[in-house]
């Protein structure tokens, strides 16, 4: 499903508290809590990709899927590399978000379940 599909569109959240509240271990511009995206101030068109991308694939993984995927990957890279920061970014869904946040396209041409190719 692309952007443009009538039910693919998130509720974004501007201003929000929610990322300040995360913010324990490293600065969050902005979370994904399908199908909401909570942005710190007015956020940037970058930072709404890249939390965009996180929807299409809640929606792949039928949003459990996600929860369990994003944890357990999380979890593989914290024991791997005993860093958080590494770890989060070992993330396959993070892979793929950071990797193509800046492309302004990516959410017309991305192929289904792209994060697929990227290894924790």
């Amino acid at each position: 499903m692309k952007p443009n599909d009538n039910c693919w569109c998130p509720i974004i959240v501007k201003n929000s508290k929610i990322p300040k509240m995360l913010s324990w271990f490293m600065e969050v511009g902005g979370i994904t809590l399908f199908p909401f995206i909570f942005i710190r101030g007015e956020g940037n068109p970058t930072l709404i990709r890249h939390e965009s991308i996180h929807i299409m694939q809640y929606r792949e993984t039928l949003v459990l899927g996600f929860l369990l995927i994003y944890a357990w990957d999380f979890l593989y890279g914290f024991a791997k590399y005993k860093n958080y920061d590494q770890a989060y970014r070992s993330i396959r869904f993070e892979q793929e978000a950071y990797g193509n946040e800046h492309q302004e396209n990516y959410l017309e041409v991305r192929k289904n379940f792209a994060w697929l190719k990227y290894k924790v």
